[in-house]
């Protein structure tokens, strides 16, 4: 084949590369690009209460935490229906954030109580399970409810008999409709939930 004899079909290759080129690039630009999440906690840590003497150790004997809510998602439930607010999550798993804020509960509230480590498990004069039955936010009217509900049970130090058993819940309902009120509406529902179980605790450490 001659050198003009080629000249056409290489144009029509460099025309041909230059569409594959053109298409791909569309394809890129056609794809979604996710929004950013914003982020929330709650359990905002407190002042410790200055350490007593006579204290009593409590030791946190694990517990099960509501499967769908444990992830870093906020749960909502309108009637039979289930889903989590768009474009927000917790700063870290809800699990996790309720633990520290167990924690922060027994360090800053006053009384005979405090939560031992996993390695002092035997200087313990008490155990305390938690498992957190409910943790989500219900519609039902134009301003959303928190909801947390936590069994407690209490024992005689790790792997000893029980001494009582409780159920506790509490409810708060938001400001209005937006992420920063239910998150306020977490951390209300949440004070009133761990307070209780402090204070409950307490009375069998006296």
């Amino acid at each position: 084949m001659r050198p003009d004899e080629r000249r056409p079909a290489l144009r029509r290759r460099i025309a041909l590369l230059a569409l594959v080129a053109v298409s791909l690039s569309g394809c890129v630009s056609l794809l979604p690009k996710q929004k950013p999440s914003h982020l929330y906690r709650f359990g905002v840590p407190s002042a410790a209460a200055p350490p007593r003497a006579d204290a009593v150790g409590v030791f946190r004997a694990g517990g099960g935490f509501q499967r769908e809510s444990a992830g870093d998602r906020i749960l909502t439930v309108t009637g039979d229906r289930a889903a989590y607010i768009a474009e927000v999550r917790w700063v870290a798993p809800a699990e996790v954030l309720f633990d520290e804020a167990v924690s922060t509960a027994f360090d800053s509230a006053p009384g005979h109580l405090r939560l031992v480590a996993r390695g002092e498990a035997g200087r313990a004069a008490l155990a305390l399970r938690l498992d957190v039955r409910n943790f989500e936010t219900h519609y039902a009217g134009e301003r959303p409810t928190v909801l947390i509900r936590v069994r407690a049970v209490l024992a005689h130090g790790p792997g000893q008999s029980q001494i009582a058993e409780q159920v506790f819940e509490a409810r708060a309902q938001a400001d209005q409709n937006r992420v920063g009120s239910i998150v306020a509406a977490y951390n209300e529902a949440l004070a009133k939930v761990l307070g209780d179980i402090v204070g409950w605790t307490n009375g069998y450490a006296i």
